[in-house]
């Protein structure tokens, strides 16, 4: 990478440092690309975003060679996924009979799956990681995009040159704004609220879903404690506060009693984070120069946890793609509506049952109604196997087919 004091120049400029971002970076740079990753925040800490890692984005980090540094990352397998109901358990999904080498989801804090992507990525010398630099504008030459313009940590306005720029700045994108472009929004009937609880011996292993009439909660076992979401009617987050938290601690103890000694300690909102749900993709992906991928092109509801894999696998498909003609100075724009065709099936079809498990299952719940129950996918074989592969390995699972040069394979101690 070429600079001067306020201009630099790259073959490949990535916008957003999340799961999308970090493994697009990490691929080209092994490949021999010269890569940039603009990340707008300092660090990569921050709560309550999609950790789970799923068989088929396991599969992926095998491919890489980075399975055992992952499994080495503070984490908690699950294998099976349950509905508890009013009405009984139902049993929705059991993982262990999946094909392959990964038959469970992991649950890992995604600041550490992030630093270990961008970590081993450090390792070329030919990627360079600049955090606090959100992007401000586009570099527009010749009918093209070519490059970004960035606020960087002194405060003043840099650019950087690119024959590639690549926005996975997730659903609030400002690579998105820059282009004038606006995604087709399919509305979801909820937000999310999450917290923490502790967790002790005894309690159930596996996350599940506790579902009643009015009421939605999820619980995912992280070790210690439980990450908690409490599903509430899009909108709602005021009301509910305006409630006070007291309210939310008798609705928690009213659906999973067995958290009745420990949720004093939800002592306010303040220990709450909200998720505002949409579900909405762009009708194009990609402009001369540009590409969009991850939720900067698709946001993704909460069902099933599936966001961060779709983003992971746009960016394998983008660098299989995308990454050759990289190596030789060019991004083509036929390239780049490859990548679009490639996963725009996987997208629209995961977007359209979760809009279905919206629109009939927890839309009636948060209305009072009775939702439908679940069916029990453990004594209906074909039910059971679609369930298991759409959770464990998604529509499309994508494949590390751009492989690792000689150039790439140069590593560096920083």
């Amino acid at each position: 990478m070429s600079e001067t004091e306020t201009t630099r120049t790259t073959t490949c400029v990535i916008a957003g440092g999340g799961p999308a971002g970090a493994m697009l970076g990490l691929m080209l740079a092994r490949a021999g690309v010269d890569v940039t990753l603009l990340e707008k925040h300092a660090d990569f800490l921050r709560d309550f975003r999609g950790d789970t890692i799923h068989p088929s984005t396991l599969q992926v980090l095998d491919e890489l060679g980075l399975a055992e540094a992952f499994h080495r990352l503070p984490h908690h397998k699950a294998y099976t996924f349950t509905a508890m109901t009013d009405r009984g358990e139902v049993r929705l999904a059991d993982l262990r009979k999946l094909p392959g080498k990964y038959r469970y989801i992991a649950f890992v804090p995604q600041w550490e799956f992030l630093n270990m992507i961008t970590a081993e990525a450090r390792k070329y010398p030919n990627f360079h990681l600049l955090m606090n630099a959100p992007v401000t504008d586009l570099v527009r030459r010749d009918g093209a995009i070519r490059g970004v313009r960035y606020r960087g940590e002194d405060g003043q306005e840099h650019e950087i040159r690119a024959e590639l720029t690549v926005a996975a700045d997730g659903r609030g994108s400002d690579v998105r704004r820059a282009a004038g472009l606006e995604p087709k929004e399919f509305g979801a009937p909820m937000d999310v609220v999450w917290f923490r609880l502790p967790r002790e011996a005894g309690d159930p292993d596996d996350p599940f879903l506790r579902l009643s009439a009015g009421y939605i909660m999820v619980a995912i076992n992280r070790t210690t404690y439980w990450q908690l979401a409490y599903v509430i009617p899009k909108g709602g987050f005021g009301k509910l506060r305006a409630r006070g938290a007291g309210e939310l601690r008798r609705t928690v103890k009213g659906l999973l009693p067995f958290l009745d000694g420990r949720v004093s300690g939800l002592r306010d909102f303040d220990e709450v984070g909200v998720l505002q749900v949409a579900v909405n993709r762009l009708s194009r992906w990609h402009l001369p120069g540009l590409l969009f991928i991850g939720d900067a092109a698709h946001a993704m509801s909460p069902i099933f946890g599936v966001g961060i894999n779709l983003a992971v696998h746009d960016a394998v498909a983008a660098a299989n793609i995308v990454g050759p003609a990289l190596l030789r100075g060019e991004a083509p724009e036929e390239l780049l509506a490859r990548v679009r065709r490639r996963r725009w099936a996987p997208t629209m079809i995961t977007q359209a049952v979760q809009r279905v498990v919206q629109r009939l299952v927890i839309g009636r719940a948060l209305k009072g109604r009775r939702a439908p129950a679940p069916p029990d996918v453990s004594r209906l074989p074909v039910i059971s196997g679609l369930a298991r592969r759409f959770i464990g390995l998604g529509v499309l699972p994508e494949h590390v087919r751009l492989p690792l040069s000689k150039t790439g394979s140069q590593h560096v101690d920083r």
